[in-house]
């Protein structure tokens, strides 16, 4: 083979060699996770159908990263392993908080009005209560929240107890139960581990629709006043690893889902909402003062 040939042959290597990475972060995956705060069968089916739906519209491959609790989803959020995450309002603060420049990008509709239902079990002698100062009620009770970092299983209910004056100390056992999810919650009380709990109202909802619940055995004593809750949260390089532009398509891609589409209709239900809307930072100001009024965040 002659010289001139073999450095044409070189030359194509080096140029081949230049743009591999090129077409490696083109076909770059996108990650998403969220918090565990159902059961694991339900959210596997749903982030799959995000996933394609993502992926699809996107034109990128879009993975689903589960985690095992609340706080392994921030930990995932800030050393950079998942890039798009649904958070509850304080995880999705503590993850932003630990990631400088990270992205608010949108909301379900029902989230700016947001509630958490307490409830209790029917053998266990608590009324229904007509107003939040009957919180005192379940002082001495057998009483168990969520995960330790759920907004809704947790730190919005724990401050509208602390409002009336409710201890976490006056619990029976002197503290309260951690069930780990909001399915787990409703478990708990309906066996009557614990006597009374709290959870999510979306999630206490959909229960009851599915036929998950017994009215005979649970039922809800109090709503609690309205709330932000959950958000997605992107990281703050997506646009420098997929292109200029790619974190706001992420947000137009989401907030286009609509129940016309028989894809996007089956997430929507899913998420127990109709739409996804625009949120923003200054939502989740007052989550973010509660959680450092109890510790949550440093």
């Amino acid at each position: 083979m002659c010289a001139k040939k073999m450095r044409s042959l070189s030359l194509i290597a080096i140029i081949l060699v230049f743009q591999l990475p090129l077409k490696l972060a083109a076909t770059d995956t996108l990650r998403i996770g969220a918090i565990p705060d159902q059961n694991p069968e339900k959210l596997n089916r749903l982030y799959k159908l995000l996933s394609d739906e993502l992926s699809k519209d996107l034109d990128i491959p879009v993975r689903y990263l589960p985690v095992s609790n609340y706080t392994a989803a921030v930990t995932a959020f800030r050393t950079g392993s998942i890039d798009l995450v649904w958070f509850g309002g304080l995880t999705g603060v503590q993850a932003r908080l630990q990631r400088p420049g990270a992205v608010v990008l949108a909301q379900r509709d029902i989230d700016t009005k947001f509630r958490s239902v307490f409830i209790a079990n029917t053998q266990s002698g608590i009324p229904a209560l007509m107003k939040q100062e009957d919180l005192r009620m379940l002082i001495g009770k057998r009483f168990t929240f969520g995960s330790e970092s759920s907004t809704s299983g947790r730190l919005m209910p724990q401050y509208f107890l602390q409002e009336v004056g409710v201890k976490l100390t006056q619990f029976k056992g002197r503290s309260p139960g951690f069930s780990g999810s909001h399915d787990a919650t409703i478990a708990l009380v309906q066996s009557g581990s614990y006597e009374a709990g709290v959870l999510n109202e979306q999630v206490w909802k959909s229960n009851l629709k599915q036929g998950r619940v017994n009215p005979n055995k649970v039922r809800v004593i109090w709503r609690t006043p309205i709330y932000s809750d959950y958000h997605w949260l992107a990281q703050p390089n997506l646009d420098k690893r997929f292109g200029k532009g790619f974190t706001t398509s992420i947000q137009k891609t989401l907030i286009g889902f609509n129940k016309k589409s028989k894809e996007t209709k089956k997430i929507l239900n899913l998420f127990g909402a109709k739409r996804f809307i625009k949120a923003s930072e200054k939502q989740y100001d007052k989550i973010e003062k509660i959680g450092r009024s109890i510790g949550k965040i440093n």
